[in-house]
């Protein structure tokens, strides 16, 4: 049997490792300086004047959301084609969700979707608080043309950037918010760049970030200015809105910031790698990423669709396939609106349908920056003997 080959994982290198175990024999585990040289580290790498480092991108777009004075009676829009977290962090606030199709080409969130949808929620009175666009597999979506829209229908916009570090939109770095309030990133084993778990939010507002990191640690504040009644001495803080334990450690902040430094290095190479899956698929039976001309993608995910016009066979046997060669391939995502959970508040199938017509013909290839090129043969040599058989 061969070695598995997974969808994605870490490259940890010896430096990594050492910046680690610094940490472990320093005085600092958590709360420490690692922390705020991460957070500058990465903020300095996108061009963001903050960035608030937390246990997971979950968190991350928890506390955004809060940070936007999302609540009870406003409503969020994000992709249906994405992790659930990006809905789920609506819910979270009391908020109500509802989702804007995907574009047929990037499977981002659709512009023209949404300029068509915020047009009617302008006449009936229900527009968005905050609209989430997801940088679907590392690709920025058309933040200019989104960021216009906002202007014109008042809605903040939070990037949902956990798939793109690294990645760039026209001239500037995912992660600058020059066209958002905020972003956010995902430090998973499998994105980009890791810290085991983790995430961050990014921005270039001061009450924002002041905001984002009390919401990060039960709402205190040691700032005398912000306290009710008197301060009582150097050990004094005082808790002034509900916040909870989000907070990363020294340990993680320490491997993301060894990480960082070969961001650029390991983003490169997916593309070499995509490049490959590009040219090596090209005259079989798939639709390969399509990648819009003002952007670079972080590619954090290799995707490629059916193509039913062309080939009997479906995506279920490609998959079983690949799984039974040992290939671990994966599928991103399950349309949000099509788990059970938000059905039962008000969702069918049906709703949106190129997000559905995506995930039924749609499966993630191997896509990792330590992925070798013997190991990207055998991912193409099984596709290529699938396709000469009876499925054809």
């Amino acid at each position: 049997m061969n070695s598995p080959i997974p969808y994605g994982r870490q490259s940890i290198s010896k430096e990594d490792i050492s910046a680690v175990v610094k940490v472990l024999e320093s005085d600092w585990l958590t709360q420490g300086p690692c922390i705020e040289r991460f957070e500058q580290t990465v903020a300095d790498y996108c061009g963001a004047k903050y960035a608030v480092a937390v246990n997971s991108a979950t968190s991350a777009l928890h506390i955004a959301c809060l940070a936007a004075d999302l609540g009870e009676g406003d409503t969020l829009w994000t992709s249906p084609n994405t992790f659930v977290a990006s809905a789920n962090c609506a819910l979270y606030c009391g908020a109500q969700i509802d989702f804007v199709d995907i574009d047929p080409r990037t499977y981002n969130l659709s512009v023209e979707e949404l300029e068509r949808k915020l047009f009617h929620a302008s006449k009936t009175g229900k527009l968005p608080k905050t609209v989430i666009p997801v940088h679907f597999a590392g690709q920025s979506c058309e933040m200019e043309r989104i960021a216009a829209l906002s202007r014109e229908y008042g809605f903040t916009i939070i990037e949902d950037a956990s798939h793109a570090i690294g990645g760039r939109y026209s001239d500037t770095k995912i992660g600058s918010c020059a066209f958002s309030a905020m972003t956010v990133f995902s430090f998973h084993p499998v994105k980009i760049i890791t810290t085991g778990e983790g995430g961050m939010v990014l921005t270039n507002d001061p009450s924002l970030y002041n905001k984002l990191v009390r919401l990060r640690s039960h709402g205190i504040t040691r700032d005398s200015s912000l306290m009710v009644g008197e301060n009582h001495g150097p050990w004094y803080y005082q808790q002034i809105e509900l916040g909870f334990n989000y907070r990363m450690t020294d340990m993680q902040a320490a491997l993301g910031t060894s990480q960082i430094r070969r961001l650029d290095e390991f983003v490169a190479k997916r593309h070499e790698l995509a490049k490959r899956y590009d040219r090596l698929l090209a005259d079989l039976p798939l639709v390969v990423p399509w990648q819009h001309p003002d952007g670079y993608s972080a590619f954090h995910l290799y995707l490629v669709r059916i193509n039913g016009r062309q080939t009997k066979a479906s995506r279920r046997q490609l998959f079983d396939t690949l799984r039974a060669a040992n290939i671990g391939v994966n599928v991103h995502y399950i349309p949000v609106h099509t788990h059970p959970y938000y059905q039962s508040i008000g969702f069918t199938d049906g709703m949106f349908p190129e997000s559905e017509r995506y995930y039924s013909e749609a499966i993630s290839l191997p896509m990792f920056a330590d992925l070798t090129d013997v190991q990207q043969d055998r991912v193409i040599s099984v596709i290529c003997e699938f396709f000469k058989g009876k499925f054809c």
